[in-house]
């Protein structure tokens, strides 16, 4: 079966297999001008300069302040394997524009699922009406611009057909059962995402860029002496279907074994005030969720924040660097350009302790008077951009992981989490940790599972004593919510030491 774009857009549909066939892709974006690349997005969204212009002068006439279109076209697909066999299968395709008007401290914003002129003005004209004094609208010439990929890919999801990922599928559930015959049931997911999205600003701004994004992953099951345990394993990165091969297969199926196996006869510590080791890499998730949504602008611009009068002082240790990026090649979290066309750049939040920047979107960056941090980021054309992390992360730091852990008397060394609430203005937080060690006498003694972490994000910053030079990323499938909006992004961390959190465990 092969349908084209404009099939989908007329009926709706979705296909669970097949090819779509799509206007010539975007070869890069290395120079914005009406060029055969640029040119090609126009064409993809069926859409002029001329188009473009009307649009946005039809946005501004009632005296916006500025105004912005944010075209994007998504097609994903998933598979599902269980009881060794795949039982699901998914595709959609998803297509519009959103229209932003800004008036001051004002946004309107409307969307429509079509890109037909006279729909594109109906909307602009709703998104106008949060102004009421007529202007005329100077229209401006468009502006060059060239960005980096930070996401090469060789094989386009697009021209990836479902026979083709069904056998590493496949090939997951097999190797759990070959590795260990606790195994009693696996659960198995991939998913693929083709973003093109493209972005015309008041400011005459035209830039475009393609997205990808591919994921793969596993639930393991195990049973052992009547005792049943699960864990999971899963990798997410912004590449094709080259992503799709048999070492991804290998990590996750020993990783899936090798993490539920851990947990029989894992217990609990005692409950109380802690020192809690953090392990690198996925234990990111608290510093991103504790720490990074407190830095991120809007929070900050209204107040709401614990860090909104803390600019330029001293908030954690002098080996404590934070960084914010999205130019990490193929992470997840990784952007060519937010979702307001601006640059994409790797932010110092936090350096030698100090706190030096907040993550800005345009209106925050206008209301301070910096330039945007290239983190206005929103879940899709149906959504606003808001001030979002892309990947946050530490920087390694002057200890080792063994002096770290022999300091510890009595304490918890934890690198699973699974989920968690944080309350962003005070910065309150609970975590549930899957998995951890407990540290006994300054060695790693018994497994402990399903326990509770709680604390304070700025006070829990403060509280890091030690950071160690192991740094790493995790490559897991992290999703953050903000505002009704989920957005995929990225995390890592070096191992360190918080000299106190509340750990709800046995009673003493």
């Amino acid at each position: 079966m092969t349908l084209d774009r404009r099939s989908f857009i007329k009926t709706g549909g979705a296909a669970v297999a097949g090819t779509m066939v799509l206007p010539p892709l975007l070869k890069s974006c290395q120079n914005i001008q009406i060029s055969p690349d640029v040119k090609s997005y126009l064409d993809h969204f069926e859409v002029t300069p001329e188009m473009l212009q009307k649009v946005i002068a039809e946005a501004m006439s009632k005296g916006g302040d500025y105004a912005d279109l944010f075209f994007e076209h998504t097609i994903s697909n998933s598979l599902g394997l269980e009881d060794g066999k795949v039982n699901s299968a998914h595709s959609n395709v998803d297509y519009g524009v959103g229209i932003r008007v800004l008036k001051g401290d004002q946004t309107g914003f409307a969307y429509t699922e079509s890109t037909s002129l006279q729909d594109m003005l109906k909307v602009a004209k709703t998104a106008a009406n949060i102004a009421n004094d007529p202007v005329t609208f100077k229209h401006s010439d468009l502006i060059e611009k060239t960005i980096p990929n930070y996401y090469k890919v060789s094989q386009k999801w697009e021209n990836s057909t479902i026979e083709e990922k069904i056998p590493f599928v496949q090939k997951v559930n097999d190797r759990l059962y070959e590795l260990d015959e606790k195994v009693t049931k696996a659960r198995v997911f991939q998913r693929d995402e083709s973003s093109y999205v493209m972005f015309y600003s008041s400011e005459g701004l035209l830039t475009c860029d393609y997205r990808p994004m591919a994921t793969l992953g596993v639930v393991c099951v195990m049973e052992k002496d009547g005792k049943i345990e699960n864990d999971y394993s899963a990798r997410s990165m912004r590449m094709g279907f080259e992503f799709m091969d048999d070492n991804v297969v290998e990590e996750l199926a020993q990783e899936a074994v090798k993490k539920t196996n851990f947990l029989f006869g894992a217990g609990k510590p005692k409950a109380g005030e802690l020192p809690v080791v953090l392990g690198a890499g996925g234990s990111g998730i608290l510093l991103h969720e504790a720490m990074g949504h407190p830095f991120e602008a809007d929070f900050n611009r209204k107040g709401e924040s614990i860090f909104s009068d803390k600019m330029g002082k001293s908030i954690a240790k002098d080996f404590i660097n934070i960084i914010e990026d999205g130019t990490m090649e193929n992470n997840r979290g990784a952007i060519n350009i937010d979702d307001e066309g601006n640059d994409v750049k790797k932010v110092y939040l936090v350096k030698d302790g100090i706190l030096e920047s907040y993550l800005h979107d345009r209106i925050s960056a206008n209301y301070y008077g910096v330039d945007p941090t290239g983190n206005g980021r929103r879940q899709s054309f149906r959504h606003v951009p808001l001030p979002r992390m892309r990947i946050t992360y530490m920087e390694n730091g002057p200890h080792t992981t063994d002096d770290i852990i022999s300091s510890v008397d009595y304490g918890v060394y934890v690198d699973n989490f699974t989920n968690g609430q944080v309350k962003i203005g005070a910065g309150d937080f609970t975590f549930f940790v899957k998995s951890g060690t407990l540290i006994e006498n300054g060695k790693l003694t018994q497994p402990i599972k399903d326990i509770n972490i709680i604390g304070n994000g700025p006070q829990a910053l403060a509280d890091i004593t030690m950071a160690a030079g192991d740094y790493q990323t995790a490559t897991g499938t992290w999703t953050c919510g903000k505002g009704g909006q989920s957005v995929p992004v990225g995390m890592g961390l070096p191992t360190v030491l918080v000299k106190k959190l509340t750990v709800g465990g046995t009673s003493a």
